[in-house]
């Protein structure tokens, strides 16, 4: 009988990624939405980038949907954030959305949302190994300072994350999924601003 060795040490994240996520939540709430979008990370370059639909975003309470696009550049200090509302209209009984370009954001930013050492810095233990999206991972769970439980995914015996856990799954947590997460080179042009 072979016994499988639990790993020691969290993993460190690739030095690049990029990936499709899927963002939903845990129990899904009435007002809770299921979006999509896709993400870069270079930690050689200390930045990254995330495009998709806001989620949470509350489209009963704002009358639009939010799609995103920014860019965190720690080293410049700053996170840039290009956005379009879609509204909705009811013509003739059918929803159809319309975009409209909403003024550009700059904020602080200090940090990359993940940093590379995330397990590590936040000591991360081994919380077991578990089957998502057909594949074998081994989870690693840790507090932030200030937020609640965070448990990530990665791909069995690699560093490739699959999924994201934020908050307790039992009350209501956060879930990104990462079905495609590659370390392909990224090009320069992904982290410029474009308008």
């Amino acid at each position: 009988m072979k016994i499988k060795k639990t790993p020691e040490t969290p993993p460190m994240l690739p030095e690049q990624w990029s990936t499709s996520y899927i963002s939903y939540w845990q129990p899904m709430l009435e007002e809770d939405q299921i979006t999509s979008g896709y993400c870069w990370f270079d930690y050689s370059r200390n930045v990254c980038r995330i495009d998709g639909l806001f989620n949470p975003w509350s489209e009963k309470e704002t009358g639009h949907r939010l799609w995103m696009s920014e860019i965190f550049t720690p080293d410049k200090g700053q996170t840039r954030k290009a956005k379009i509302a879609y509204t909705r209209e009811e013509i003739n009984e059918q929803s159809t959305y319309q975009g409209i370009p909403l003024k550009d954001d700059v904020d602080p930013c200090y940090n990359l949302l993940i940093t590379q050492d995330i397990l590590i810095q936040n000591n991360a233990t081994y919380a077991g190994s578990y089957t998502i999206l057909g594949l074998k991972t081994d989870a690693w769970t840790f507090t932030r300072l200030g937020k609640g439980p965070s448990t990530y995914y990665f791909k069995q015996g690699t560093n490739h994350l699959i999924r994201m856990v934020t908050g307790d799954p039992n009350k209501h947590a956060s879930v990104r999924d990462f079905p495609n997460f590659n370390t392909q080179i990224i090009s320069d042009s992904i982290f410029e601003h474009h308008k």
